[in-house]
This record gives C-alpha cells, sequence and structure tokens, in this order.
C-alpha cells in the first residue's frame, strides 16, 4: 500500500504586483499554501527549514532597472514570494553539510517552512547562548557588512575621526561601536532626535546629529570635525557624500556601503567637488559584503567576545508573526523601526 504523503499548511507573505523603490505593506499580501516536512530522494543537496525569524534589511526593495547584470535588489514580481534573510532550523536534509536539527541563518523565503536548494548562502549556528534573532543582524549579514567595511575596506587605526552616516541602523550602529574600542573619535547621523540620543547614551557615540534638521550639511561636518574626517562610513550617498567629501583628511578612506537616497532616482545625483580626491589623496572604496563571507569565522571571534562581555549594545525592534512582516518591513523603510527590525515566527 502506497505510504500518503503528509503535508501541513504553509503561511507566506508574497508581492501583490511589481514593487519599484521602497516596499510597502499593500505591495504584499498574505497566502497559504501546503508542503510536506519530507525532502523528495530528488532533491538533491536541498534543506528543508523552518523558519524562525525574518530579517528586514534595506537592500529588499524593488528596483527600476530590469539590467540583470548591475541590478543589486530584488525584481519582485506578481506573486512572488518574498526573499531575505532568516534564522532556521533544520527540519531534513540532504545535503552533506546540514543535519536536521541543525541552526542555520542565510537567504530564505518569508514563509512558515522553506526548501532552499541555493545552501551556499548558508551557515550552521555554532553558538547559542546569545539570542538567535541575532543572527539576523549583529551576528548575520549586517554585522559582516559593518566588520568587512570598517576593517577590511577602512583600514582603521587609533585616533581616526570616524563619521556615519545611517549610524542608527543594524550596521552603522556596530560600525561606530567597534570604532569606538579602536580608541577612534565617532560622530553618527540619524533621521530623528530620539535616534541621535540613543546613538550618544547607548551606544557610546562621541557626537551625533539629526541630518533632517541641519541646512547645510558642510558646516555641520565641519562643526563636528574640526581637523577634518579620517573615515566616512557612507550608507546614504548623495548630498551627505558630497559634504563629508570636502572635509576629509588628507589620505583618507570613504567606505561606500549603501547609497539608499540614490536608489529612486530616475539619474542618480552628481557629486562636487571630485578633484578633491587628488588633492588630499582620498580613497572611495564600495563593497558588497558577500566578497567577506570567508572572513565570518574571523568576525565571530572578534564579535562573540565582544556581545559576552558587555562591550557592545544591540537593540532590536521585534515585531511577531509573519502577518506582521509587511508592516514591519514599511517601518524598516520609513524610520519608525527602533532597532534592527526582526520578525519572529516561532521559537526554536
Amino acid at each position: 500500500m502506497t505510504k500518503v504523503e503528509e503535508k501541513v499548511s504553509n503561511k507566506q507573505v508574497l508581492a501583490a504586483s511589481y514593487i519599484t523603490g521602497n516596499p510597502k505593506q499593500s505591495d504584499m499580501y498574505l497566502s497559504t499554501s501546503t508542503i510536506s516536512l519530507q525532502l523528495s530522494s530528488e532533491a538533491s543537496n536541498a534543506v528543508l527549514v523552518k523558519n524562525l525569524y525574518l530579517s528586514c534589511d534595506p537592500y529588499m526593495r524593488g528596483t527600476k532597472t530590469t539590467d540583470n547584470k548591475t541590478r543589486l535588489f530584488y525584481s519582485f514580481s506578481p506573486d512572488s514570494l518574498i526573499i531575505g534573510y532568516g534564522v532556521c532550523k533544520v527540519l531534513d536534509s540532504k545535503h552533506p553539510d546540514f543535519r536536521k536539527g541543525d541552526l542555520v541563518w542565510g537567504v530564505t523565503k518569508w514563509e512558515e517552512y522553506s526548501v532552499i536548494t541555493i545552501t551556499d548562502s548558508l551557515f550552521k549556528i555554532d553558538h547559542t547562548d546569545v539570542p538567535l534573532s541575532y543572527y539576523t543582524g549583529i551576528l548575520g549579514m549586517p554585522g559582516m557588512t559593518a566588520y568587512a567595511g570598517f576593517y577590511e575596506v577602512g583600514v582603521p587605526k587609533k585616533g581616526d575621526h570616524v563619521f556615519i552616516s545611517s549610524a542608527f541602523g543594524a550596521v552603522g550602529q556596530l560600525v561606530g561601536q567597534l570604532a569606538k574600542l579602536m580608541g577612534c573619535y565617532v560622530v553618527g547621523s540619524a533621521g530623528s532626535k530620539q535616534k541621535v540620543e540613543i546613538l550618544k547614551s547607548k551606544f557610546g557615540f562621541d557626537e551625533a546629529f539629526n541630518y533632517k534638521e541641519e541646512q547645510d550639511l558642510d558646516a555641520t561636518l565641519k562643526r563636528y570635525f574640526p581637523e577634518g574626517i579620517d573615515i566616512y562610513f557612507d550608507n546614504v550617498g548623495g548630498d551627505m557624500l558630497e559634504a563629508a567629501l570636502v572635509n576629509m583628511r588628507r589620505r583618507g578612506r570613504i567606505v561606500v556601503a549603501g547609497m539608499i537616497s540614490q536608489y529612486d532616482l530616475d539619474e542618480p545625483q552628481g557629486i562636487k567637488n571630485l578633484v578633491t580626491i587628488i588633492y588630499k589623496q582620498i580613497r572611495i572604496e564600495a563593497f558588497t559584503v558577500y566578497d567577506y563571507y570567508h572572513l565570518y569565522p574571523k568576525f565571530l571571534d572578534t564579535i562573540l567576545p565582544y556581545i559576552r562581555e558587555g562591550k557592545i549594545t544591540y537593540v532590536e525592534d521585534i515585531a511577531e508573526g509573519l502577518e506582521n512582516g509587511p508592516a514591519a518591513l514599511e517601518a524598516m523603510f520609513t524610520g519608525l523601526s527602533s532597532g534592527k527590525q526582526v520578525v519572529l515566527l516561532a521559537s526554536e
């Protein structure tokens, strides 16, 4: 007698239509499908996971371009699953590196259960003495972005003057704390008075300012950096990059992690004063975290002791339930999140 394959319901978040720019709640909808909790024999090297936490990140946005060679963002099409980083538990595996019961983090789908076939984006979680949700942020992709950008690209040294835009984000808040631990002078920009205060009181930044209240960014940076900037960790581009450029010290480094102010523009903003690069011998280098994942063990050796010893502070904003995922993602883009935005689906 043939055994009937048992299936369970699987709640999912899908795109309602093509998404360009920052996703809104109305761009997504909740649906329910069914899934078997056992992989078929044909699912070579695949893993079946139960999603525990989902991460809301700035790259999770639609794009106007259809050029696959240059796109860094997903192209959300009607009725396609939202894709992003998450923390998962392995329920079944056809991959030699993963076993049932393993905890992993990496790229998954916005649903209760997922079959992951591109397993080179999965990392096994060996340290569970810290909250699992941390692997969506400080111990996951954003943390690696901060680590690689600051240490590998920025090449910091004690006493450097460091400026970080979008400093309240998951990347920026860690860069600032790593810089302080190195003995640097650190200033960050954020989008509200409350966030500015948290940067100084909770994350230990020397100074911070609300860029929305500043009429002249050049003058603002001169106020906070009268002797100039050694490292500018750029997450926004545009006017902030232009102002930082003319306030750099000789042989300064501009680390370009993102340019969120430019992504929705039909024609990206030009930057003035580029001749400063020559006059001050400034190095500008962009990077993507994917090129540095080979350093993940080294990253953990650095960050985990800081977390355990209370030398690094981390703030999360956790929304409970997959049905609240679309609202959480929109809140991250509109600046309403009060920390790293995470969606909790289930406990381990």
